[in-house]
């Protein structure tokens, strides 16, 4: 057992179960052992969550950062925000985990929170937008996926038209509002 192989657990039971579900006695029956030996691996619950943050971050920023790749402005847009609500829909629990902006101190969420920011980034870049629209942008679209993934989570949306059209639709009038900024 190692700090990873515990992280990689509650990954999994985070995911199947909601974060607000995960405990470290759940965490250790997984692995089978006593919920003390995990002490010797995490300092605890909220090290273990902090971690999966972190875990979170690193692995949203590679799935963003792959969708993006060779793509710019509008294309680039619409395949990281499918990226980004496909990776929310199969990971819930590491995708809840993400969701918090980290301690100053803590160097290493820092640093995995900068990650997505900068794959984010650099696709609203390719708008040639100044840096407070940069920052406007990155918000609106974080705030948006976030709307569209808990809203869809929560069976939020009743009626006929698919979910899938209207977020292409609010990611068309993005990228035009963005292409006419720039």
């Amino acid at each position: 057992m190692t700090p990873d192989r515990v992280v990689e657990v509650a990954a999994g039971l985070a995911d199947k179960g909601g974060l607000d579900s995960l405990t470290l006695a759940a965490v250790a029956a997984e692995l089978g052992v006593r919920t003390p030996s995990l002490y010797k691996h995490v300092d605890g619950l909220p090290a273990l969550r902090r971690l999966l943050a972190v875990r979170a971050k690193r692995e949203l920023a590679g799935v963003l950062g792959g969708a993006a790749v060779g793509r710019a402005r509008g294309d680039a847009l619409r395949a990281v925000a499918l990226a980004y609500r496909d990776w929310a829909v199969e990971h819930p629990g590491l995708y809840a985990a993400a969701q918090a902006a980290p301690l100053p101190a803590d160097v290493d969420d820092v640093a995995a929170s900068e990650e997505v920011v900068a794959v984010v980034f650099d696709v609203l870049r390719g708008y040639d937008v100044d840096d407070d629209v940069l920052v406007d942008a990155t918000r609106t679209l974080r705030a948006g996926l976030h709307g569209f993934v808990a809203l869809e989570a929560a069976g939020g949306y009743a009626m006929a038209r698919p979910v899938g059209d209207s977020l292409a639709w609010w990611l068309d009038s993005l990228d035009r509002a963005l292409a006419t900024t720039g």
